[in-house]
């Protein structure tokens, strides 16, 4: 579906009352240079303009239309639009599918709308500040980029588009777009259009669910391929509810983790808020993705390097040491009192010399820096004069462009980075960002979108449509049993009805054995486990005790060379499908809440960076003298579960795996306890 009429016309009709009239106005303030079509049926004039009775009568097609009529009325004004061939619609009326009756006329307003391109229904529209024309019946505090170039922001909600524009942070904005109910075009697919303007730097989307994978899969693989960075910002976070969980894994990987989860799989960042979201956009708008997190970075405060240095501590930056040849260049540029380090605190001793302020700056940064910061907050204009703050971005503005270095300034408050200042600084190819926190955050997600884009493009995630049967969960002797057919390790046992057949099976496995009740839930909780039995008799008195809670055991030989004890599965996300998680496993993992959740298909080195990533790693590669874990047989054990979840992934509900037991090194991994929820659907 093409989107360019709509989004770039040289046409409007605007249709309706007081609304309409307002769309109007905001194009004539923005100096929209093409035909306005009022449409309305009883006003002579909208805006200083004659209106046209119906859209029948309208001159030719418009390419866009506002409709700002009532919802029944909106239904029949999309139908005609799209019958006289327009490029597109905006439907700004509420009390479609977000009211108790709507459901139906929203379906109907789809259907009007057929091939014709529909936004909305119950939203602002779009504001295109690079060709001057907003589709927007309020105020807004946006301009044209100053460079005709800008960054383009998608969301779900008019009120958060209304105060993105009123930011006074010097973010340019070449589109705002706003998406409501998403009837027929959703945030991937108004992005996705957005893409196709070779003027956007970089895209913002405010998502409140992943709907459709594909369309977000589709809009990745675009803009990996323009090299056009995309920012999200997922909103809504909520843990699955947990009184109905089974396992372990259902209450660490919920929808939020497998949200966090895709959006990384896309190559996107992933931000905390607005305020984080702009500032990453403004990094990216200037500099792009960066190839690392190295930071440089220059104050002229020993308090503002404690707040960069801890500050880095949380952010994902490094402020790497400086090399003793670096700090023996650096000593011999600034005053003999100042401690050469990294963050570098120049003190005052050069303030207002712009020759020294700039040899301090090139010389510092002619080290291999991903990027440098200088932290630099203005004095109000009001009040102050700002004459040696404007010495100071003239010299590391040189300093920049002589060691052709991505440069950043940030203040340590946003608001004392006045959008004037910011103009003048992104003029000259310098990033300014407001908030130390803020623009630590957009340097690492800089960094992530590069790392992204310098890995292959990840496969599709599996199908999500799972349905029909009756969800069935099987006890622990299945669901070893079907592991163990794809390559799991699984402890030695067999399955007792009665005490005798208990102490056989446990005398033939010799040594010491596990007893556990058979089809019980949550067995630590319940008292239905029963481990390290080693004698006939004990056997006997704990079959017999777990007999009168179930009616089987399972006795298995008991695994005792554990090293770490993880835990591995798999649950199922209504948007995003089967969600593998991986992390700390036994009784307290969720209390330890240790844990990173994958997507499916997964591949090696993802399960290996998931691994890597837990607090327990340490324990895995030996700490503090102990044994190293079989990391190589982890890595398997887990391979094999997400094969066996991918296999089955039109059945499979839930599956957990707590703990996989990991031995020392060369000694393999053992899943000791294994729970598998599948649908089971009658042929």
């Amino acid at each position: 579906m093409k989107l360019s009429r709509l989004l770039r016309p040289n046409t409007l009709a605007v249709i309706g009352g007081t609304p309409a009239e307002r769309v109007a106005q905001q194009c004539d303030r923005m100096g929209f240079d093409g035909a306005i079509w009022p449409v309305h049926p009883t006003r002579a004039t909208v805006a200083g303009r004659n209106v046209y009775r119906s859209i029948a009568d309208l001159p030719a097609a418009p390419d866009a239309a506002f409709v700002g009529v009532n919802r029944h009325a909106t239904v029949e004004a999309v139908g005609q639009l799209a019958a006289r061939g327009a490029g597109g619609a905006i439907c700004y009326a509420s009390g479609f599918l977000e009211a108790d009756d709507g459901t139906s006329l929203q379906r109907e307003l789809v259907e009007a709308a057929a091939e014709m391109p529909l936004v909305g229904p119950n939203c602002y529209g779009l504001i295109n500040y690079l060709d001057g024309v907003p589709l927007w019946p309020d105020q807004h505090g946006g301009r044209p980029p100053p460079s005709e170039r800008g960054v383009a922001i998608v969301t779900q909600s008019s009120n958060i588009a209304i105060s993105i524009t009123m930011q006074r942070r010097g973010l340019p904005i070449a589109y705002i777009v706003t998406v409501g109910n998403q009837a027929q075009l959703g945030v991937p697919q108004l992005a996705a259009a957005l893409l196709e303007d070779e003027r956007v730097s970089a895209v913002g989307l405010h998502v409140e669910g992943f709907d459709s994978a594909a369309d977000y899969e589709a809009l990745a693989s675009l803009a990996r391929r323009r090299r056009v960075p995309v920012v999200a910002m997922k909103v809504g976070r909520s843990s699955r509810g947990r009184e109905a969980v089974l396992s372990h894994t259902a209450s660490i990987a919920g929808s939020e983790s497998g949200a966090q989860a895709f959006v990384r799989r896309l190559g996107f960042a992933s931000v905390q808020d607005l305020a984080e979201l702009l500032e990453t956009l403004k990094l990216l708008h200037v500099h792009g993705s960066l190839d690392g997190s190295r930071l440089g970075a220059m104050c002229c405060s020993g308090g503002e390097a404690s707040i960069l240095a801890d500050a880095a501590e949380t952010a994902g930056v490094t402020l790497p040491a400086l090399s003793p040849d670096q700090v023996e260049r650096v000593s011999g540029t600034v005053h003999p009192l100042v401690n050469v380090t990294n963050p570098l605190d120049y003190h005052t001793f050069s303030w207002g010399d712009e020759p020294a302020l700039a040899q301090i700056f090139t010389t510092f940064s002619s080290r291999a820096f991903d990027a440098t910061l200088l932290m630099l907050d203005f004095p109000r204009a009001d009040r102050c004069d700002d004459a040696d703050w404007q010495t100071t971005l003239r010299a590391f503005g040189k300093a920049m462009r002589t060691t052709a270095g991505k440069g950043i300034v940030a203040a340590t408050l946003a608001e004392n980075l006045p959008e004037n200042h910011a103009d003048d600084l992104m003029a000259v190819g310098i990033a300014p960002l407001g908030g130390v926190r803020e623009a630590f955050a957009a340097i690492d997600h800089a960094a992530v979108i590069g790392a992204a884009w310098r890995r292959n493009q990840p496969p599709p995630i599996l199908p999500v449509a799972c349905g029909g049967g009756v969800v069935e969960t099987l006890d622990e002797a299945e669901s070893k049993a079907m592991l163990a057919e794809w390559g799991v390790t699984v402890p030695r046992g067999a399955v007792a009805r009665d005490e005798d057949a208990a102490v056989e099976i446990a005398n033939a496995l010799g040594g010491s054995v596990a007893v556990k009740a058979l089809g019980v839930a949550h067995k630590t909780e319940r008292r239905a486990v029963r481990l390290d039995v080693r004698a006939p008799d004990e056997v006997r008195t704990a079959s017999r005790e777990l007999l009168g809670i179930a009616d089987a055991v399972l006795v298995e030989r008991f695994e005792s060379d554990t090293v770490v004890e993880l835990i591995v599965g798999i649950v199922r996300d209504p948007q995003l499908g089967l969600l593998l998680a991986v992390g700390s496993g036994g009784i307290l993992v969720e209390m330890l809440g240790d844990s990173a959740t994958l997507l499916l298909p997964v591949a090696e080195a993802d399960v290996r960076t998931a691994l890597g990533g837990l607090r327990c790693a340490p324990l895995l590669h030996g700490h503090r003298g102990q044994a190293a874990a079989d990391v190589d047989a982890a890595v398997a054990a887990i391979l094999a579960i997400a094969r066996f979840a991918a296999m089955h992934h039109d059945r499979l509900e839930e599956l957990d795996v707590n703990p996989l037991a990991v031995s020392p090194e060369g000694r393999g991994a053992c899943a000791l306890d294994v729970l598998i929820r599948t649908r089971r659907i009658a042929q």
